[in-house]
């Protein structure tokens, strides 16, 4: 490589930056669908904000197992894109949203026929649960729409383009907040109006991605058809990540059970406070994204100096985001829970619980950056073996957390809780910054 040329290091921060600011819009609109949801639904009372809270828990569990299906996708297209192969990466990215549209309708099928015993297994009081089952038997319909628009984001991204997802993402979000208020208080359908808002507004954000994303298979010559060979290889080269989230996703299912088990005041406390550390994630996540899409790129060309100076620079700014938005919601945590809820038991357990999460926020920004990074180089099968430890050593401070929250009031016993997730993500993170460290992921070329 000459001076003349240039490489992805020299320009790393302006392309951060076109990629995450985009990203970060659009994902911080992925979990305000959660969050107009509770705000609606909470206006109905605690009973149906708990049932939103099991149910959310379920759907998000559900859901996020195939979030592979839009990370996968995104560093397998890069890489091919790295390369100088634009068709295979495009036909790739198909094979993703094929394989999105089968297991979300195998998905729906489930929630919809064991909608009653998901939401018991969260827990809660019979009326929780009554709400919480008629959530989930609704918003199924929406889980083929939903996994689809996470593989068609993820070839997206792959492209280098996260404007489009950005766009989609807020219109949805817009029609999502109408047809929830709408439904729930206009035609006054309660906790269902607000599972059919999500589900129109899903599907529609579906059928505009997949369009733009045939256009530009169109412009390259790649075929849209249903190869099963291509979803078979998506499949399979998913299954690291569909274990590593499923660890994931057990923690966080582990943790809203045991808030059910503090109470129905808790539970629905928890419920508002994990949609706000949701929100604040997929903030975060933006420059994961990036690094996803930069780090597959830059190994498909076989620069791994480039992927090292970006990892450097985004964990860098995954820690300062952190400490921004922890400032940020220790200043509010006393405003935000007015905005979920009239019932002063609730609001304050939600205060309470803020104080730990804007603790947590510069640790969270570390963790998803580098996460991003091991996920754009492929590095799937580590992830899966790490996702498994993380899960194992969080057990016993997830009890530890339960033991020492009984007996206490709802604020005090969910800050503890709380206390304990930091924990979770301060073992994460020690797993993930051993692997980086060394050069064992940075295999390069178009495909791993």
């Amino acid at each position: 490589m000459t001076d003349d040329a240039p490489r992805l290091a020299d320009t790393s921060s302006r392309e951060i930056l076109r990629l995450a600011v985009p990203a970060f819009l659009a994902l911080v609109a992925e979990p305000l669908f959660l969050l107009v949801d509770s705000a609606v639904v909470g206006r109905l009372g605690v009973a149906p904000l708990a049932g939103l809270g099991a149910a959310s828990a379920v759907l998000l569990t559900l859901s996020g197992l195939f979030v592979f299906l839009a990370y996968g996708t995104t560093g397998a297209v890069a890489r091919r894109l790295g390369a100088g192969e634009q068709r295979q990466a495009i036909e790739d990215g198909w094979s993703g949203v094929w394989l999105a549209l089968l297991l979300g309708s195998l998905a729906a099928v489930v929630c919809a026929t064991w909608a009653h015993p998901f939401a018991a297994a969260v827990g809660g009081s019979p009326a929780v649960l009554d709400q919480a089952t008629t959530y989930l038997r609704i918003s199924a319909l929406g889980l083929p729409a939903m996994l689809v628009v996470l593989a068609a984001t993820g070839v997206l991204r792959g492209l280098l383009d996260t404007t489009t997802p950005l766009v989609v993402a807020t219109v949805g979000f817009g029609a999502n907040a109408a047809l929830n208020i709408a439904l729930v208080h206009g035609v006054g359908l309660g906790i269902a109006g607000a599972a059919w808002g999500t589900v129109i507004a899903q599907v529609g954000m579906a059928l505009a991605l997949v369009t733009v994303v045939a256009r530009r298979a169109r412009r390259e010559g790649a075929s849209a058809r249903l190869r099963l060979g291509g979803v078979v290889r998506a499949a399979r080269d998913g299954v690291p990540l569909l274990v590593r989230t499923l660890a994931l996703r057990a923690v966080l299912l582990l943790t809203v059970t045991v808030a059910a088990q503090l109470g129905d005041v808790p539970l629905a406390a928890h419920q508002v406070t994990m949609t706000i550390w949701s929100t604040l994630t997929f903030a975060l996540d933006a420059l994961a994204i990036a690094a996803q899409a930069l780090t597959g790129r830059a190994l498909g060309q076989g620069d791994r100096a480039a992927v090292r100076e970006a990892t450097t620079t985004m964990t860098r700014w995954g820690l300062w985001c952190g400490v921004v938005l922890g400032l940020i919601v220790a200043a509010a945590h006393r405003v935000l829970p007015v905005a979920f809820t009239s019932d002063e038991g609730v609001r304050a357990a939600i205060a309470a619980a803020l104080l730990v999460v804007a603790a947590g926020q510069p640790l969270s920004g570390v963790v998803f950056v580098v996460d991003g990074v091991l996920i754009g180089a492929g590095d799937g099968r580590w992830l899966a073996v790490a996702g498994t430890v993380v899960l194992l050593a969080y057990l016993p401070m997830l009890w530890l957390a339960r033991e020492m929250a009984q007996g206490r009031g709802a604020a005090e016993g969910l800050a503890v809780l709380w206390v304990g997730f930091t924990g979770f993500m301060l073992v994460r993170w020690a797993t993930l910054w051993w692997r980086v460290r060394g050069e064992g992921w940075m295999v390069t070329g178009a495909v791993r």
